[in-house]
C-alpha cells in the first residue's frame, strides 16, 4: 500500500488504524509516512500529521529526534489544521530545558492571536508553559501574558487551559500528556 495514494483520498478511522498498524516496529514505513508531513499537497500532509497523532506513546518516541524538523514545519505551516496537529505532536514529546526562542516566541504570539484556531491557541499556551516552567524570567513573561487575557472574553477552551496553566505555574508541574 502506498501511503501517498491512501492519504490523497478521504481517510477514515479504519484507514488510520491500518496505517498505524503497518508502521508499528517498521522504521522504513514510519519514514515513508513522516516524509508526507512535508508534502506540497496540504491534504496529504494534514492527513499524515493526523495519523501520527494516533501513534501510541511508545511509537511516538520515534519522532523525538525529529522534533526540530517538526517545529520548523509548524513555524512556516499555513494550513491551520496541520499546524494544530504538528503542535499536538510536539506537545507529546519531551521539550529541552533550554527552549528554542523562535518557537517560544511563536507560541506566545499564537496563543493570543485572534486569527488562530482555538485549538492552536490552547496548544501554544501549553507549549509556552512547558518551555518556560524551568526559567523564572520566561515563566514571569508567560504569567503577565496570561494575566492580560480577559477570561470573560475567551472561549471556554481557552479559559480552561489558561486556568490550568496558571494552576500548574503555582506547583511547577508539567501539563504534558
Amino acid at each position: 500500500m502506498s501511503f501517498r495514494e491512501k492519504l490523497s483520498e478521504r481517510v477514515q478511522m479504519t484507514d488510520i488504524h491500518e496505517i498505524v498498524f503497518l508502521t508499528q516496529n517498521n522504521n522504513k514505513r514510519k519514514r515513508e509516512l513522516y516524509d508526507l508531513l512535508f508534502d506540497n499537497d496540504d491534504k496529504i500532509a494534514y492527513q499524515a500529521a493526523w495519523i501520527f497523532t494516533h501513534f501510541s506513546l511508545a511509537e511516538n518516541k520515534w519522532l523525538y529526534d525529529k522534533q526540530n524538523e517538526i517545529i520548523d514545519e509548524a513555524l512556516i505551516c499555513r494550513h491551520p489544521g496541520k499546524r494544530r496537529l504538528l503542535l499536538a505532536l510536539i506537545l507529546r514529546q519531551p521539550l529541552p530545558e533550554v527552549p528554542r526562542t523562535d518557537f517560544l516566541d511563536f507560541c506566545l504570539d499564537k496563543m493570543i492571536s485572534k486569527q488562530e484556531l482555538p485549538g492552536v491557541q490552547t496548544i501554544c499556551m501549553k507549549l509556552a508553559y512547558e518551555m518556560s516552567r524551568h526559567i523564572p524570567e520566561l515563566k514571569q513573561e508567560l504569567f503577565v501574558t496570561l494575566d492580560m487575557m480577559e477570561p470573560d472574553l475567551l472561549q471556554i477552551s481557552m479559559r480552561t487551559v489558561r486556568k490550568n496553566v496558571l494552576k500548574a505555574m503555582k506547583t511547577g508541574k508539567s501539563i504534558q500528556l
